[in-house]
């Protein structure tokens, strides 16, 4: 299907009354405090963009049909999304490899249920996305972290940490974040490989959430980390969906790449003990927008790139000229740009007081993350630009007081 060239990424949409959980001003008060109710949100990751209208068109017409009962995963479901990785990543996925979940947080749950038990330790490269600690803690596991290095000025992986951590024999599960939520980082071949050989030679499970991968910075090159070599592909999990790529998370939809017949197997027969099916679950009209998406939506993602691309080229210059001693890490994937405030002398939590009441912006605070991400923060770049730079201004309007 082709997709008309009919958007416009610095249209900005009212998302109010929408139950938009970055919008909901009862969702900023929960999450940000009484008082907080109208904050410029910058934080939970999803777009302010319109999503690709070769998506809509699909869910309109199978809409109109108006039975919207049990349905099976159609095929074309699998033969999209293997089409688009042949395509966007160059990896050769087979359709009996593709089971699906209603997202890629829930089969995080699942996956760590299933391979663990109470007590065990599950890896983390922190500061990481938050979701991944409460999904350990929560099932009544332990978080083992591998923190993350600063090493001239990019995050690097801390081999020798790894090394001694995977050791232990109650460590049993290790998530890489790959692309990395928040810090920014594309994995290199070479990192994956020696992260990947680690983990394999203690007998730990590697699940790659890979959620990110298409959103990549021009000079960056996504490694689907089982397509590295087979005995990657046939010790570990992969998970992605089309949530972040063409901001569709509101659909819960993901696929579960599994190539070990054995692990598939064992992931199956658990969705079906809890009851969301032997292939797993999804949405009705998630599996018609992913389908849509990866069939028709390239032209779309493709532009939404370079705008991302300006974007961030806006935050970091901004920043780091106005407010001397920031530094914004460079966005190699995702979305979400990552910058360190602590430069400027201030506290941690003076930094959060800033952002939020004398800026009014809600961002990700970094210790979210854990506690190596204090003083730094997130900003969703997902946005119009008039949006942006007005948030923008104002976090440096907000520091120049106390500067």
């Amino acid at each position: 299907m082709k997709l008309e060239k009919d958007w416009d990424f610095d249209k900005i949409i009212d998302r109010s009354n929408t139950g938009s959980m970055k919008w909901e001003p009862s969702v900023l008060r929960m999450k940000f405090g009484q008082g907080r109710e109208n904050l410029l949100p910058l934080w939970v990751a999803d777009m302010d963009f319109l999503s690709p209208s070769v998506v809509r068109h699909a869910m309109e017409k199978r809409l109109a049909h108006q039975i919207y009962g049990y349905t099976m995963m159609d095929a074309e479901y699998n033969e999209a999304l293997i089409s688009w990785y042949q395509r966007r990543h160059q990896w050769e996925i087979k359709k009996d490899w593709i089971l699906t979940s209603p997202g890629v947080v829930p089969a995080t749950n699942y996956l760590v249920q299933r391979f663990t038990s109470p007590g065990d330790k599950v890896l983390i490269q922190t500061p990481v996305y938050y979701p991944f600690a409460q999904s350990i803690v929560s099932n009544g596991r332990q978080v083992l972290e591998n923190p993350l290095k600063i090493r001239d000025g990019r995050y690097q992986m801390d081999f020798d940490d790894l090394a001694k951590k995977v050791a232990d024999p109650r460590v049993k599960f290790a998530i890489l974040c790959s692309p990395h939520n928040p810090v920014g980082r594309v994995w290199s071949k070479k990192e994956l490989e020696q992260f990947g050989k680690i983990c394999l030679e203690n007998n730990v499970l590697i699940f790659a959430d890979e959620i990110h991968c298409d959103l990549i910075m021009p000079g960056s090159k996504h490694i689907c980390f089982q397509n590295i070599c087979d005995a990657f592909a046939q010790h570990s999990i992969t998970a992605n969906s089309v949530s972040k790529t063409f901001n569709l998370a509101g659909l819960q939809q993901s696929s579960l790449i599994i190539p070990n017949a054995r692990l598939r197997n064992e992931v199956s027969i658990f969705f079906e003990t809890l009851g969301v099916g032997g292939q797993g679950s999804g949405t009705l009209f998630g599996a018609i927008a992913t389908t849509a998406a990866y069939n028709g939506a390239e032209p779309w993602l493709d532009d939404l790139l370079v705008y991302l691309q300006e974007n961030f080229v806006y935050l970091k210059t901004s920043l780091e000229e106005q407010l001397p001693g920031v530094k914004v890490f460079d966005l190699e994937g995702t979305y979400l740009a990552w910058a360190d405030f602590k430069p400027l002398g201030l506290s941690p939590e003076k930094i959060i007081q800033i952002i939020e009441e004398e800026a009014g912006v809600a961002l990700d605070h970094g210790d979210w993350f854990a506690e190596n991400g204090a003083g730094f923060e997130r900003f969703n770049i997902a946005c119009p630009r008039e949006i942006l730079k007005k948030a923008v201004t104002a976090v440096v309007a907000g520091f120049k007081k106390y500067l």
